[in-house]
C-alpha cells in the first residue's frame, strides 16, 4: 500500500495494523522472492493471486499507438478490456486486429490468444516462460519485459478474459509490469448465491455486482432471492413479460463478464412430488428461462419441513412424512428434471441442488435415500458443519463428501446478514477461517452476501481470492486489497481505475476494523469486533493502570482521530454504491468516533487536575453515545427497528468505563 507522508503515513500505519489482527494471527514474515525475482524490485499485486508470477525484467512502456492482435478464440468482452486497460494505461491509441493485418507505427504489440498459435508460442519461448499447452480451463499465460511486445495466451475464451484482468492490475499509468504469470483456478465454480431473505437486489445492483465478478475472476452467480414470489411461492407462474426482459438483460451482463447466470427455483413450499403436471410445470418454467438464454439451473428444497406432504397424494406413494421418505420424493424429482430437461438440453451444465438438510456432517435416512438414487450429475450443495459455520476445514468438507456419496459444492452462509443474530449489523470482516486445501475436496464455493449488494464486495472480495487459490490465501492481504479496491480512482469510469487512492483505503480499513464482528445465530461472534480499536483500547488500560496516564491517553489519541475522520473520507472517496450501502454505520461511526475523542478529552482533563471539564467531556460522550445507539438502518434494510452496531462491546464498554478510571 502506498503511503503519503505526515497524517496520512500514521494512518497507514493504523490500518495496516487493523487489517493484520483481522486473522488472530501475528503478522506474516515478508515472502521469500520468487523463483527468477529481481533483487530490490516488488513484484506487484495482483487478486486473486495467481499461482506463478515472477519477474521478468523492466517494466513495458506504453505510449502512442499501440496494436492488439486477436485470434477467433478472443470474444469482444475481452478485446474491449484491453483496448480500455492500455488506454488509460497512456496509449494515445489502441488498434485491435486479426492476425495478418497491419498497423504501421506501434510502440507496442499485444498479443492475446490461442496458447499453442505459433506466435504465442515463439513469444513465450523467446521469454524464457514455459506454461502447459493446452492450458486448463480458465487459465492463462501472460508474459512480457521491457520491449515492444507482450503475450496473453490461453485455450478457452475465459482464460483469455482473465488473462486480460491480470494485465489491468499490473498496469500503472505509463506501464505494464515486466512479469510472467502461469496462473489457473483452484475451484470451477466461484461466485455468489443471491439467497437471502428479505428485500431481493434491485436490477442494477444485480448488474454492478456482474461486472465485479469478472473484475476478481467469480464465474458463477445464482439467482436464488427467498422473497421474489416468482423463484418461490409462486414457482409455477410464468415470468411477467417485464421482470423476464430484466432476466435477459442480466443474462447479457453476465456472458460479457463471463459468469454463469444460474437460476434457481424453489417449490419445496407447495409441490406435490407424485403429481406429474407439478414436475412438468417445473421442467416447463426451466425451459422458459433456458430459452431466454439461460445455461445454468438450480433446485433449492431448503427451509422447508419434511414432517409433512403438501398433498395427501405423497402420503399414499411415499407413506408417512419422514426422512427417508423426502430423501425418496426429491430424488425422483430431481432425477425427472434430469431426464426430462437437463439431458434433453446438451447445452445446459449439470444441475446445482440444495438438499433439506445442508448443514451437518452426520448421516441420516434422508441423505442415504439420496445417496443411493440420486444421479451421480447432480452437484449437492452444503453450507458447512452449521447454517453459518464459524470455520470451514478440509476435514469438515472430506467427512461430509463421504456422507453424501459425492464432493460437495460450498454454499458459505458469510457475509449474509439475514437472520436473528445479525440484526443491525454490517459485516465488512475479512474472508477467513476457511481452511486452504478445501478445493481439493469441494467442485465449488458461492458465499451468500448481504441486503447490501455494493458493501458485500468487501467478503466476495476474499472469497474470490480464495477459491482461485486456496493454497497461497492471506486473509488480511485479501482484506487490504478490497479496501484499495474500494478506494479506486472513479475519474476515468466506466473501470475503476489503476491507481488506488491512499488515504480512501486507509479510511476503508479503519471502517472494516470497527465492522468487523461476524456473528452466529446464538448472537456469538465468531470474527471478534474491532480487533485493532481493541488492542489500542488494552494499551490505554495497561498504560494507565501503570501511572503513565498522559501516555495512555495521547497512546490511542491519535487513532482515535483516525476513527473519528474515516466516515467523512469514505463519504468523499468510496463509490456512491458503497456509501448508500453502509450510511446508517457511517453516521454512527461519526457519533461513536466523536464519543471516543470526548472520552480521551475527560481522562485528559482528568490527568491535568480538571475534574469539572472532565465531568463535561464525559457528559458529552455519553450524550454521542446515546444518539449513536438511537441510529437505524434505513427503511429499506431487512430490520428497520435494529440499532445499528458499530464496535459494539468495544466503543460503547469504553465509553461507558472512561469516568471510572481513577
Amino acid at each position: 500500500m502506498v503511503l503519503r507522508r505526515g497524517r496520512a503515513a500514521l494512518i497507514g500505519v493504523a490500518v495496516t495494523a487493523a487489517l493484520v489482527a483481522c486473522t488472530d494471527a501475528p503478522p506474516p514474515a515478508p515472502a521469500a522472492p520468487e523463483s527468477g525475482a529481481l533483487p530490490g524490485v516488488e513484484l506487484p499485486q495482483v487478486t486473486p493471486q495467481p499461482k506463478e508470477m515472477r519477474r521478468l525484467g523492466d517494466d513495458i512502456a506504453v505510449r502512442g499507438r499501440v496494436e492488439v492482435v486477436v485470434d477467433p478464440l478472443v470474444d469482444e468482452p475481452t478485446r474491449d478490456l484491453a483496448r480500455q486497460v492500455l488506454s488509460q494505461a497512456g496509449a494515445e491509441e489502441v488498434v485491435v486486429r486479426q492476425p495478418g493485418e497491419e498497423v504501421g507505427d506501434v510502440s507496442l504489440s499485444v498479443r492475446v490468444g490461442d496458447r499453442t498459435s505459433p506466435t504465442v508460442v515463439k513469444g513465450l519461448q523467446e521469454l524464457g516462460v514455459d506454461a502447459p499447452a493446452p492450458l486448463p480451463p480458465e487459465g492463462y499465460v501472460l508474459a512480457g519485459r521491457g520491449g515492444d511486445a507482450l503475450f496473453v495466451g490461453a485455450s478457452d475464451p475465459a482464460g483469455a478474459y482473465y488473462g486480460v484482468q491480470t494485465l489491468r492490475q499490473l498496469a500503472s499509468p505509463g506501464r505494464i509490469a515486466g512479469v510472467a504469470v502461469v496462473d489457473e483456478p483452484s475451484m470451477p465454480l466461484r461466485g455468489t448465491i443471491e439467497g437471502f431473505y428479505g428485500p431481493p437486489w434491485t436490477h442494477q445492483e444485480r448488474m454492478e455486482q456482474l461486472a465485479f465478478y469478472g473484475d476478481v475472476k467469480l464465474n458463477t452467480y445464482i439467482y436464488a432471492p427467498k422473497d421474489d414470489p416468482y423463484h418461490r411461492e409462486r414457482w409455477r407462474e410464468p415470468y411477467p413479460p417485464a421482470e423476464l426482459a430484466e432476466v435477459r438483460e442480466l443474462i447479457g451482463q453476465a456472458a460479457a463478464h463471463h459468469v454463469k447466470f444460474t437460476f434457481a427455483l424453489s417449490p419445496g413450499t407447495s409441490i406435490c412430488y407424485s403429481d406429474p403436471a407439478d414436475s412438468q410445470a417445473l421442467v416447463d418454467k426451466l425451459s422458459a428461462v433456458h430459452a431466454a438464454g439461460v445455461r445454468d439451473f438450480s433446485i433449492p428444497l431448503d427451509d422447508i419441513s419434511y414432517t409433512r406432504w403438501n398433498c395427501a397424494q405423497d402420503r399414499a406413494v411415499y407413506g408417512e412424512p419422514s426422512q427417508a421418505a423426502a430423501g425418496r420424493a426429491q430424488t425422483e424429482l430431481l432425477n425427472r428434471v434430469q431426464r426430462e430437461f437437463v439431458d434433453r438440453n446438451p447445452d445446459v451444465a449439470p444441475l446445482q441442488f440444495v438438499p433439506t438438510e445442508y448443514s451437518d456432517l452426520d448421516d441420516s435416512p434422508y441423505k442415504a435415500a439420496l445417496r443411493a438414487g440420486l444421479d451421480p450429475r447432480v452437484q449437492v450443495m452444503w453450507t458447512g458443519d452449521g447454517v453459518v459455520p464459524d470455520g470451514i476445514s478440509v476435514d469438515d468438507a472430506r467427512r461430509a463428501g463421504e456422507t453424501w456419496g459425492r464432493d460437495l459444492f460450498l454454499w458459505d452462509n458469510y457475509p449474509v446478514n439475514d437472520f436473528d443474530g445479525s440484526a443491525g449489523r454490517l459485516l465488512l470482516g475479512p474472508y477467513a477461517h476457511r481452511e486452504p486445501g478445501l478445493s481439493q475436496e469441494l467442485t465449488g464455493l458461492v458465499v451468500n452476501p448481504m441486503n447490501q449488494a455494493a458493501a458485500s464486495q468487501v467478503v466476495e472480495f476474499g472469497a474470490a481470492d480464495f477459491a482461485w487459490n486456496d493454497a497461497a490465501f492471506d486473509p488480511a492481504r485479501a482484506w487490504r486489497a478490497a479496501a484499495e479496491h474500494l478506494a479506486g480512482d472513479r475519474s476515468t469510469a466506466p473501470d475503476p481505475g489503476l491507481v488506488a487512492d491512499p488515504a480512501t483505503a486507509d479510511a476503508l480499513g479503519v471502517f472494516f476494523d470497527l465492522l468487523h464482528a461476524a456473528p452466529l445465530p446464538s448472537g456469538e461472534t465468531w470474527l471478534p469486533p474491532a480487533p485493532e480499536l481493541s488492542r489500542r483500547i488494552d494499551g490505554l488500560h495497561r498504560a494507565w493502570q501503570a501511572g503513565d496516564r498522559r501516555a495512555a491517553v495521547d497512546g490511542l489519541d491519535a487513532y482515535a482521530r483516525v476513527v473519528a475522520e474515516a466516515p467523512e473520507r469514505i463519504r468523499a472517496g468510496a463509490p456512491a454504491n458503497f456509501t448508500a450501502d453502509a450510511q446508517p454505520w457511517l453516521t454512527a461511526a461519526d457519533l461513536w468516533g466523536d464519543a471516543l475523542l470526548a472520552s480521551l478529552d475527560g481522562l485528559r482533563a482528568r490527568t491535568d487536575g480538571d475534574e469539572a471539564l472532565a465531568g463535561r467531556r464525559f457528559d458529552a460522550a455519553a450524550q454521542l453515545a446515546a444518539e449513536a445507539g438511537a441510529v437505524r438502518s434505513s427503511p429499506e434494510e431487512v430490520r428497520p427497528d435494529a440499532p445499528v452496531l458499530v464496535a459494539d462491546g468495544v466503543l460503547d464498554a469504553f465509553v461507558r468505563q472512561a469516568p471510572t478510571l481513577r
